[in-house]
């Protein structure tokens, strides 16, 4: 028995028409294969929104984000930064507890979710949108409110 996640590839050339094959692309990985999609939206959305609070540094959401995604939100966490230091706000102020989270499977391996979150001041919506890629969840879309 293989330790390794089973990959789903198609056997000839590459569709790049540049010879071998896929099998170093990313692969998609089907539902069955992946964690509960409740958790992941869950813990996800915590950590970005640690990551804009200021109290967890956005490399440590890297691994379950898409290059855009992460890009945006270092962005984005940057302006926050800017935004309480000219405030003089804590950054352990906002804690969010998560609400509700709503999901939607338009394709197998695929989901999208909106989860409700609140703190002592705000209550925040944030829609997601993650894919099953090489055996785990990835963000592949993401919207804050």
């Amino acid at each position: 028995m293989s330790l390794l996640p089973k990959r789903h590839t198609r056997p000839g050339p590459s569709p790049t028409g540049r010879g071998g094959d896929d099998f170093f692309a990313p692969q998609r990985t089907p539902t069955a294969e992946l964690p509960s999609p409740d958790v992941f939206a869950r813990n996800t959305v915590r950590g970005i929104l640690e990551v804009l609070a200021g109290v967890r540094e956005a490399e440590q959401l890297a691994r379950w984000l898409s290059e855009e995604v992460y890009r945006n939100l270092v962005a984005r966490a940057n302006l926050a930064a800017r935004a309480r230091s000219a405030r003089r706000v804590s950054a352990l102020r906002d804690v969010h507890v998560i609400r509700s989270v709503h999901l939607c499977s338009p394709a197998d391996g695929v989901f999208e979710a909106t989860v409700t979150a609140s703190a002592r001041v705000r209550t925040r919506a944030v829609a997601l949108r993650f894919e099953g890629i090489d055996g785990r969840w990835r963000v592949t879309a993401l919207g804050l409110l």
